[in-house]
């Protein structure tokens, strides 16, 4: 931890990246961990081009509880330790997998959505997009006049990240002197190959350990509303 300190007192550049874990503390479950009705379907299933081909109308329930969820969780210490930390560096980039928006309500500005967001949703046909309030998309707005299906506005598996948030991110890794590696799994790539940047001092910081535990510079082993709030006051 004091080593931590020590290099992010020294640095001129900071990349964090994000997962899921960072938002479980805000009573948000891990992507993955989703239960209700939902365990009698594969998360890829409702999360893939070809499953809202299939049931448009169960995607869309399933996102719909998500979106009210996500309204109804607060903003953590980790999230708010994280955007105190933006305002101590003029190259300070946030990299996130999450896509629930609580690093923006928290105040966080320079924030890369690498999965994009529940805040609107995008037609498959001519892409136009419509804003989403809490109660997510009514199944009368599903078909759109073009044609073509609105469908949440993320990144779902086997489908690219956004080009111009990956570059940007992937440029943020390649300059970093110090990357943190914040409640994410690092096992869906491209996302997790930020927490390899060469030449970067990297800490993970994460109750558990991970598929990149063995080649980062410092774990942490706790939580980031645990740990976040003490590395700001440290520096």
């Amino acid at each position: 931890m004091q080593e931590l300190v020590e290099r992010l007192r020294a640095a001129g550049s900071v990349l964090v990246l994000t997962g899921s874990g960072i938002s479980a503390e805000s009573g948000l479950p891990t992507f993955r961990g989703v239960g209700g009705m939902w365990r009698t379907h594969r998360v890829e299933e409702l999360a893939s081009p070809q499953g809202f081909s299939r049931d448009p109308l169960l995607v869309w329930t399933w996102y719909n509880e998500r979106i009210a969820a996500h309204r109804r969780a607060q903003p953590n210490a980790g999230h708010y330790a994280l955007a105190s930390l933006e305002e101590r560096y003029r190259d300070f980039t946030l990299a996130t997998q999450n896509v629930d928006s609580l690093h923006l309500r928290a105040g966080s500005r320079n924030v890369l959505e690498l999965h994009g967001a529940l805040r609107s949703a995008r037609c498959t046909g001519c892409d136009a997009r419509e804003p989403l309030d809490a109660r997510g998309l009514a199944p009368d707005r599903i078909e759109h006049d073009c044609g073509g299906r609105m469908r949440p506005d993320i990144v779902w598996f086997g489908e690219p990240l956004p080009q111009h948030a990956w570059e940007r991110a992937r440029c943020a890794a390649d300059r970093a002197d110090v990357i943190l590696v914040v409640g994410t799994s690092a096992v869906v790539y491209p996302a997790a190959a930020l927490a390899m940047g060469e030449g970067a001092f990297i800490a993970e910081i994460n109750p558990e350990e991970t598929a990149i535990s063995e080649r980062v510079d410092c774990a942490v082993r706790s939580t980031a509303a645990q740990v976040l709030p003490k590395l700001i006051d440290a520096l």
